[in-house]
């Protein structure tokens, strides 16, 4: 059986990347649910004004006659995505298909200059074309197995994984 990993160890290593794919007008957008966790706490730990964004996958996904709505989060820009260097965050990466939903939410939002993805944990098993800029770390499961990203208010972040 695979470790689970360290969730606020990871989260410490996703905050260094943060930091180094910054720049001086980055918004930082997290995706529902894990990832607007992180970028909640990535706003406050990086000391930036404001409110991050939040964007959800739901209505572009390509299972969504199967999935229906979701109880996650809508979407929220408190910025104007044309011209914006936006920085998506997400917590586990896997087949590509939540971030291609993301991307077509965010250009119904208008037209940034870069968009780029930094995830706590990429798990391979790619079904699309998505690369993320900024990995914590890289972790194999087996297709059967889910890696989830739980928040606790005592002991902070936690993954664990539930069969699929």
């Amino acid at each position: 059986m695979t470790p689970i990993p360290d969730a606020e160890a990871l989260y410490l290593e996703l905050l260094r990347g943060v930091k180094a794919l910054m720049r001086g007008d980055t918004r930082l957008v997290g995706v529902t649910s894990g990832g607007a966790w992180l970028v909640e706490r990535l706003q406050k730990d990086l000391g930036l004004p404001g409110a991050p964004g939040i964007i959800s996958s739901a209505m572009h996904r390509d299972d969504f006659a199967r999935r229906g709505m979701a109880a996650s989060a809508q979407t929220s820009l408190p910025f104007d995505v044309n011209g914006a260097d936006v920085l998506l965050l997400d917590d586990v990466l896997y087949t590509g298909r939540t971030i291609r939903a993301v991307l077509n939410e965010l250009f119904d939002f208008g037209r940034p200059s870069c968009v780029r993805l930094a995830v706590m944990v990429d798990r391979g098993g790619r079904e699309l074309p998505v690369a993320a800029d900024f990995a914590a770390t890289k972790l194999e499961l087996p297709a059967a197995q889910a890696l989830a990203l739980a928040r606790d208010e005592k002991s902070g972040l936690r993954f664990q994984v539930e069969q699929a």
